[in-house]
């Protein structure tokens, strides 16, 4: 055996990985020059799996000028096809993510409602999950399809497709349930990312929408994992699935002596000082009444759930503070009488 027969297949992947190196360093060159700025975000996550699907064919276009053994020459070319394969179908899933998100992002300039831009949002999350998983399974079923075999077996595997399948329905039905709740949960607009939702008694913002589940973030930092189907099946609350103004309410256990137009006059002039009313309406009025005390209800509108909570709180502290320094016959106090004998 020659000395260059020894080192050709050295030489054939150096000159492949040259090549390669190469073409990485005029990739970079050309995204950092400013001419290229708005399409920089396009080349730089393509860089890794376009680089790896260039070197997968480019060494399998040169796998003959290595002139390896034959026994050598199947494995190789198998596994070259193999990570050929993988990396371009890594190649497409991320061409398809940032197809999908340029497109968001040109209607989040050309629109300014905050509704549709997380409607879009949404269903571009979920368009951009279908995608990578249809694609992945696309290339597995081309990887598998490369394995003799997987190919001897194509034929009874077709004929039995009926049986694997209902078997398979049955045994997926709760996954196969959640993957289609969550197409229609994306694209019939009932909850989007970033909406206030009550969900089993806890208040959250939408914070990820999956093929499988909803996360919520409640106020507490607290995170509830809910499978997709409950937001089908079951009904919810959506704070802002319109508008995410909301009117948030305070109740006061007052004496019967309370002055109510000084409170309501103490109540207006709050809100004109406080920061999370929006101003759209108020009303302060007292809505049922106990043998003890009564229950006066402040009404107050805010722009999201959360300034109504922190305006609710606020109104409420200062409510009781102007009737303990002012009026502080008008507290609920509780009637004792003295003991006999």
């Amino acid at each position: 055996m020659s000395v260059w027969t020894a080192l050709r297949p050295a030489a054939v992947a150096a000159a492949a990985l040259l090549a390669i190196l190469l073409l990485d360093r005029v990739v970079l060159a050309v995204a950092r020059r400013p001419a290229a700025a708005r399409h920089r975000h396009v080349m730089l996550p393509c860089r890794v799996p376009g680089l790896l699907t260039l070197g997968a064919l480019l060494l399998l276009a040169a796998e003959p000028a290595a002139g390896l053994p034959e026994a050598v020459r199947g494995p190789l070319r198998h596994g070259l096809v193999l990570l050929a394969l993988a990396a371009g179908a890594w190649l497409l899933a991320r061409v398809v993510a940032l197809l999908i998100d340029t497109s968001l992002a040109r209607y989040a300039t050309e629109r300014r409602d905050p509704a549709r831009i997380r409607r879009v949002r949404t269903q571009t999350g979920m368009l951009r999950r279908l995608a990578s998983a249809g694609i992945a399974v696309l290339a597995l079923a081309a990887a598998l399809m490369t394995f003799p075999a997987v190919r001897s077996v194509g034929a009874s595997l077709l004929a039995s497709a009926g049986i694997l399948g209902l078997v398979a329905g049955v045994a997926a039905q709760n996954t196969l349930a959640n993957l289609f709740a969550g197409v229609q949960l994306a694209f019939g607009d009932m909850v989007r990312l970033g909406d206030e939702v009550v969900v089993a008694g806890d208040w959250g913002t939408v914070e990820e929408i999956t093929l499988t589940c909803v996360v919520i973030a409640t106020w507490d930092e607290r995170r509830i994992v809910m499978p997709v189907s409950y937001f089908v099946g079951r009904p919810f609350e959506n704070w802002s699935r319109r508008d995410p103004a909301i009117t948030g309410t305070a109740l006061l256990h007052l004496d019967h002596r309370t002055p109510v137009p000084e409170l309501r006059a103490e109540f207006e002039r709050l809100l004109k000082e406080s920061e999370w009313w929006d101003g759209r309406g108020a009303a302060l009025q007292v809505v049922d009444t106990t043998p003890t005390t009564i229950v006066v209800r402040a009404l107050m509108t805010a722009r999201s759930a959360a300034d109504a909570f922190e305006l609710r709180c606020w109104v409420r502290e200062r409510l009781i503070g102007h009737l303990r320094e002012q009026y502080p016959e008008a507290l609920p106090r509780v009637a004792v009488d003295p003991a006999r004998g």
